[in-house]
C-alpha cells in the first residue's frame, strides 16, 4: 500500500444539496478519487455545538432528557448549538444558564474537533465550567428535561450507563485527563 493518495487533491466534481431541515442540510459531493474513479461521499451538515462540563463543588452537572432519534431518555451534559458570532465559551455559558439553571464564574474550552467525519461536516467544542451560582433556568420550547448532580467519582460511570452519549463521556474523559476532575 502506498501514499499515492495524499498527492491527490481530491477535486469535487459537483456539490448536492439533496434536503434541509431546520437542524441540519444533508447532501453529497462527487469526488474524483486517486484512481481516477469518482463516487458520491454522503454528508449531513450541522452547526458548530458546545458541550459543557459543569462542577458544582464535589458534583457534576448533567440533564436528563427524552431523545426521540434514539427512542430513549438519556443522562448527558448540558449541550446546545453555537449561535452566529458566539464563541464556545459564550455559548457553553448560555447553554448552562438556559437549561440547569446554572450560571459559571469561569469557563475554558478544553478542545474543539470534528466530529463523525465520515458522514458529518460538524465541529464541537468542549468547555469546562465551575464556580457555579443558581440563577433562572429558560428552556427552549422544545426542551424538556431534568437536571441531576452527581458525584464527580460516580459520573464517567453514570455516563457510561446505556444508553451512552458520546459527547458527554467525551466531556468527562478530556475534563480528567486535563486534571480538573478526579474520576
Amino acid at each position: 500500500m502506498t501514499d499515492d493518495w495524499r498527492d491527490h487533491d481530491w477535486p469535487v466534481l459537483e456539490s448536492e444539496v439533496e434536503y434541509e431541515t431546520g437542524w441540519y442540510t444533508g447532501g453529497y459531493d462527487l469526488v474524483e478519487q486517486p484512481d481516477g474513479t469518482t463516487k458520491k461521499y454522503y454528508w449531513a451538515e450541522l452547526p458548530p455545538a458546545v458541550v459543557v462540563l459543569a462542577v458544582a463543588g464535589d458534583e457534576i452537572v448533567f440533564v436528563e432528557q427524552y431523545r426521540p432519534a434514539i427512542g430513549e431518555a438519556c443522562l448527558e451534559c448540558p449541550a446546545g448549538i453555537v449561535e452566529d458570532g458566539e464563541s464556545y465559551t459564550t455559548a457553553g455559558a448560555r447553554e448552562l444558564r438556559e437549561e440547569t439553571g446554572f450560571e459559571a464564574n469561569s469557563l475554558a474550552l478544553l478542545e474543539s474537533f470534528w466530529v463523525a467525519t465520515g458522514v458529518l461536516r460538524h465541529e464541537r467544542g468542549i468547555v469546562f465550567a465551575e464556580g457555579l451560582t443558581p440563577t433562572e433556568q429558560n428552556l427552549d420550547d422544545n426542551e424538556f428535561l431534568s437536571v441531576r448532580l452527581i458525584p464527580v467519582e460516580d459520573a464517567l460511570d453514570a455516563a457510561r450507563e446505556a444508553p451512552a452519549n458520546d459527547a458527554t463521556i467525551e466531556a468527562l474523559l478530556l475534563a480528567s485527563e486535563a486534571g480538573l476532575i478526579d474520576g
